[in-house]
């Protein structure tokens, strides 16, 4: 695994940046099927394998949460031994289905993980876009919440900074979705995370997981963006009180274009080989 983006010293007048973000490893240990269907560690090298052949090549990786099943210790072990050949930089935040305390112990060395006491919220500060994750786990329930002490948090750590272009990245989404289970799940008090996302303009993303979709949505004066799942997708079932089901679907992970010039454009890209790319044009001009 590459440089955990520990004293990474970044040319500050640089005027481009390029992040990848993907969410909801849900990585088991020994092998063992999630839900009995899905093969999340071979989902997961293949997402790797893919990040590492990207071109151009990112500055950095983000996780957006739920990185193992259950939270358990050799959880932890088999995904942080799948991390391992990921050539680039990466930031983790927590989901429901991690531990807070077994997701440090296994992870020493990402020391941004230890900025906070009780909650694994952070910032760094080493990129030409300022990067902040946020903690929103609930120990032992689906639903996420952030704290009146993170919201305080978050408030003062972007008012520091008024100028830099800020990506904020937390674990449930906060906005209604239209899948009748997911939203049972969210992120509580959204109005109070919005009342904050709303004073501080420089914001470009509010990035979540815990959808397994990529969905977009208006959120206070920015964009809120779900990033598809890395192995299974959940069910896009839009019908009142639809089941809790998922479906293999393609697999994805975003990629977040910063540049001075043209600001924040967010592109998905798929992790399967697809055939192409074919041309539109030949000799005698667009192909008929």
């Amino acid at each position: 695994m590459a440089d955990q983006g520990l004293n990474i010293q970044k040319d500050p007048h640089a005027q481009q940046c390029l992040i990848a973000q993907i969410s909801d490893p849900h990585i088991k240990a020994g092998g063992k099927l999630s839900y009995r269907q899905v093969d999340t560690a071979s989902a997961l090298r293949k997402a790797i394998s893919k990040l590492n052949q990207l071109a151009p090549r990112p500055d950095l990786v983000l996780i957006s949460g739920d990185l193992v099943d259950f939270g358990h210790p050799d959880e932890y072990a088999t995904f942080k031994q799948l991390l391992a050949d990921l050539t680039l930089p990466v930031y983790l935040i927590p989901g429901n289905h991690d531990d807070r305390q077994h997701l440090r112990h296994a992870f020493p060395e990402h020391r941004y993980l230890f900025q906070h006491r009780d909650y694994l919220q952070w910032v760094v500060d080493d990129y030409p876009v300022r990067l902040i994750g946020l903690d929103s786990s609930v120990p032992d329930k689906p639903h996420g919440k952030l704290s009146d002490e993170s919201l305080e948090w978050l408030d003062t750590t972007l008012t520091e900074q008024p100028d830099k272009p800020t990506l904020v990245m937390v674990h449930h989404h906060p906005f209604v979705s239209g899948i009748d289970h997911m939203d049972r799940q969210p992120l509580k008090r959204p109005e109070a995370l919005a009342d904050v996302i709303g004073k501080h303009p420089q914001i470009e993303r509010v990035l979540c997981g815990h959808l397994h979709r990529s969905i977009q949505a208006r959120f206070a004066n920015t964009l809120v963006i779900s990033c598809p799942g890395v192995s299974h997708q959940v069910s896009l079932d839009l019908t009142p009180d639809g089941p809790a089901h998922f479906q293999l679907e393609p697999p994805g992970y975003l990629l977040h274009q910063w540049s001075a010039a043209n600001g924040m454009v967010t592109h998905q890209g798929f992790i399967d080989p697809y055939s192409g790319p074919f041309p539109f044009y030949d000799a005698n001009g667009l192909i008929d």
